[in-house]
């Protein structure tokens, strides 16, 4: 069944407003953190917006940041409130919220499977709310946002949504999700000079074909050479090591084997166990005189479990032996698990993604979603409305900038995302091919740090 849904952005617009303050006195109070206190207590506490007591306190932004009992945390004025400078009593002003955006119109449209019928429905109904709170929060900057969503399921025809009037005006469609609808759609917009977004994974070559497609999802041989060309980069003085997990089912093979075939291109030796060996056998791949780093077969849980209490007990043995792990992107479902070995071992984890549930963002933005929509989000990694989130605030921000020059690259840089950044590269004449890669990395004093590529 066909829908189109016309929706008019009136969700709460200050939640997300960046706020501005006076400079003649920069902070209004110090807060001493209680335990229990969270970001938004705090805000609500003193009537500000959780972004601006972020922007006020700039290491919330760090990685791993999280409030401490008995930490302080300075409280900068409201919207509108200013310090007097002769005797600091405060008073109001007509103010306004800064409005970097006011008078740029962008219109979105969006066809995803958006239902409750499976779990494609569900995950993209969340992507879609994600994407609606990021509107909201830039309408409250000034930007005016028309946007329009279609429920373009598996068995639709996507081409009679193209024959509705809204689609062809938008600037940006967000879609499809399946492969089969991509070259319908693509033709559309590259007939109106429409960006196209293809959120998630896809098979086929049309990034390279039409120029107006931003390309999302890269595939595994993409993500597998850029962890090779990083671990090479990273770790070319160190001895890596490699454990077989004995997974029959596994699909790292070719990251191991590329791997492998890279460090003996450069003549790097390198160390080959079996996590079944003897702790006498395990224990003479090791170097005593490198930094070892641990490379497994496997992405699956139950292994990697049993490797990290081998190599915590090869580490007993020999306390001196330095030893770093290098994992996979599955790895990062495993943090309820594992997160205490993971910095134990100094392990980097290739990903596209991150999701800091220490985060102040990212907290703000699950607090909100949770009284937006009366839900928790979906327990799924990523976070399907966080990506939603950082999508349309990403292009978005882009096109008002940009206009239909934004390509997404580096050097156009226009936001900081919460939970899955995006760098684009030209294919070729064509379209754009997202190519972000960041190291996750779990450092032993119990931080997290994001190491961008």
């Amino acid at each position: 069944m066909k829908i189109s849904v016309r929706f008019v952005l009136i969700l709460l617009a200050a939640l997300f407003s960046f706020q501005g303050f006076s400079q003649t006195q920069q902070w209004r109070d110090k807060y001493k953190v209680k335990k229990k206190d969270t970001l938004y207590g705090i805000a609500k506490q003193y009537n500000i917006s959780v972004d601006a007591l972020i922007e006020a306190n700039p290491e919330m932004k760090e990685p791993g940041y999280s409030l401490k009992k008995g930490s302080y945390v300075l409280i900068p004025f409201a919207t509108g409130q200013t310090a007097s400078a002769s005797n600091g009593a405060m008073r109001t002003t007509l103010s306004t919220v800064s409005q970097p955006y006011a008078g740029k119109t962008v219109r979105v449209g969006v066809m995803l499977p958006l239902h409750n019928v499976d779990g494609d429905g569900r995950r993209m109904t969340e992507f879609y709310r994600g994407m609606l709170m990021a509107c909201d929060n830039l309408r409250a900057e000034g930007m005016n946002i028309d946007v329009h969503a279609w429920n373009v399921n598996i068995d639709a025809d996507i081409t009679q949504f193209m024959k509705q009037v809204d689609a062809a005006h938008c600037n940006i469609i967000f879609g499809p999700l399946y492969s089969k609808q991509v070259h319908a759609l693509a033709e559309f917009c590259k007939a109106r000079d429409i960006m196209m977004v293809i959120p998630f994974s896809i098979s086929g070559d049309d990034v390279s074909l039409y120029k107006q497609i931003f390309q999302v999802y890269q595939s595994n041989d993409r993500l597998t050479n850029s962890s090779i060309e990083t671990f090479m980069k990273l770790f070319s003085d160190a001895h890596p090591v490699f454990i077989d997990c004995n997974d029959k089912t596994s699909n790292k093979g070719s990251f191991t084997f590329g791997l492998r075939t890279r460090l003996e291109s450069r003549n790097i030796g390198y160390g080959i166990t079996n996590v079944n060996s003897s702790d006498d056998v395990f224990a003479k791949q090791f170097s005593i005189s490198k930094t070892n780093v641990v490379v497994l077969n496997t992405g699956r849980s139950p292994e990697l479990t049993q490797v990290l209490n081998k190599l915590a007990a090869l580490k007993a043995n020999k306390p001196g032996l330095r030893i770093k792990l290098f994992g996979y992107t599955e790895w990062m479902m495993y943090l309820g698990i594992d997160e205490a070995k993971f910095h134990e071992f100094d392990t980097y984890i290739p990903s596209t993604f991150y999701y800091n549930p220490a985060d102040p963002r990212t907290q703000s933005l699950t607090e909100s979603y949770r009284r937006w929509f009366k839900t928790d989000m979906l327990s799924a990694l990523p976070r399907f409305a966080l990506t939603g989130y950082d999508y349309a605030q990403f292009f978005l921000r882009g096109y008002a900038s940009y206009g239909k020059s934004f390509k997404g690259t580096k050097t156009q840089s226009v936001w900081h995302a919460v939970q899955a950044p995006l760098k684009f590269k030209q294919v070729g004449s064509a379209g754009m091919q997202n190519e972000f890669f960041q190291l996750i990395h779990f450092l032993p004093n119990g931080n997290v740090e994001a190491i961008s590529y």
